[in-house]
């Protein structure tokens, strides 16, 4: 699979297990390593599409910060848990093809591909942390207009 085109410069996902999060974007998603920086429990990884270099996805673990009080952590574990703390919305050419790819990774189903009333078709993951991965295949536009037969 090739991770689709983002249109954002940097966005940070709170993830609970840094390395479990890295290695569903990397080798189910596709996304390279950008930066690795840190130490045990304050650690930060830079991903993003191999298309767009520009592009900064910041895996990071909040409960980490020894700056989070407990009942924070408390909150940012409920959230995460939910499916309600990140979420990102990605463009793909085969919503059908992209489902059944992640799908047969073993991502938690939110929602299998359906289309929507404004013609787009698309399906929704939780990463292992819970934060929310639609993808959306915009509606198909006529390639051609019906040609006119000269009276």
């Amino acid at each position: 699979m090739t991770p689709a085109d983002l249109n954002l410069s940097t966005c940070t996902l709170a993830v609970h297990d840094v390395d479990e999060a890295l290695g569903f974007y990397r080798d189910v998603l596709g996304f390279a390593i950008r930066d690795d920086d840190g130490s045990e429990g304050m650690r930060r990884v830079s991903i993003g599409p191999p298309s767009q270099p520009d592009v900064q996805i910041v895996l990071t673990s909040p409960g980490a910060d020894p700056g989070v009080s407990p009942a924070d952590r408390r909150a940012i574990a409920d959230l995460m848990a939910k499916g309600l703390l990140g979420r990102l919305v990605f463009v793909t050419g085969n919503c059908d093809a992209t489902f059944a790819h992640i799908e047969a990774a073993g991502a938690e189903v939110m929602q299998e591909p359906i289309d929507q009333p404004d013609g787009v078709r698309d399906c929704a993951f939780l990463d292992p942390s819970g934060n929310m991965l639609r993808f959306t295949q915009p509606r198909q536009v006529a390639q051609a207009l019906p040609s006119r037969q000269a009276p």
